[in-house]
């Protein structure tokens, strides 16, 4: 290979890795209530614009329910982004979003006090959130506004605070908000959920894979030679 086909093989490489960490899409995580288990658990699909802070994501309530009555809904969506907790009860500050339009959910954003996160979490300072009802906090809620089982809605937060940050350290950084879970769940009526685990970003990983192949295929080239 010569130098020229080298440094545009590298240029190549450096611009779609650029473009890849811009705008990373995480793959989607699971959310399972602390108390309540499968009876309150959502699906996050996160995606994040590092070159414009812009962090956007969907929620989807997949709570199995077993019980007449009980909705297990969504009612506050928060984030408290790395490292956890804030000296100031109204966590880190300059975040705008917003609600895309629904037809089965109305959320109102706020990155003030959002109040304290219940089921044990008391060093969680949220950062940012998305509440239901008037109280504007994210231990209460209106079950009428929130997100039923099986709807979706979707977010987009913006701020300089992100800076830094990738997208699956935001993403992960959810906490979710359950009223009406069944009694059966054992959490008392409501819950928080929280990501099961952290995933790896596939489209990283697919990138990684593609190039480390690439370097084999012009190593066994020049062997040749």
């Amino acid at each position: 290979m010569s130098r020229l086909r080298k440094f545009f093989f590298s240029l190549s490489a450096v611009a779609i890795l650029a473009v890849v960490s811009a705008t990373a899409h995480a793959d989607p995580i699971t959310v399972v209530g602390v108390g309540s288990g499968n009876f309150s658990t959502a699906s996050v699909d996160c995606v994040f614009d590092s070159a414009t802070n812009t962090f956007t994501f969907t929620i989807t309530n997949t709570s199995n329910l077993t019980q007449p009555g009980s909705t297990s809904t969504i009612t506050g969506i928060g984030f408290d982004l790395p490292p956890l907790g804030n000296a100031s009860n109204s966590g880190l500050n300059g975040f705008t979003g917003m609600q895309a339009p629904s037809m089965s959910s109305t959320f109102d954003f706020s990155d003030g006090n959002l109040g304290n996160v219940p089921a044990g979490f008391n060093n969680v300072v949220l950062d940012f959130g998305f509440t239901t009802g008037p109280s504007g906090n994210f231990n209460g809620g209106s079950p009428n506004d929130g997100l039923a089982p099986g709807e979706s809605a979707s977010f987009i937060v913006s701020g300089a605070a992100f800076a830094g940050l990738t997208g699956d350290e935001i993403c992960n950084a959810i906490f979710v908000r359950f009223q009406n879970v069944p009694e059966a769940g054992g959490s008392g009526g409501s819950d928080v959920g929280v990501p099961s685990q952290v995933p790896e970003p596939s489209t990283m990983l697919l990138l990684g894979t593609a190039l480390v192949g690439l370097g084999g295929i012009v190593r066994r080239r020049r062997k040749r030679r």
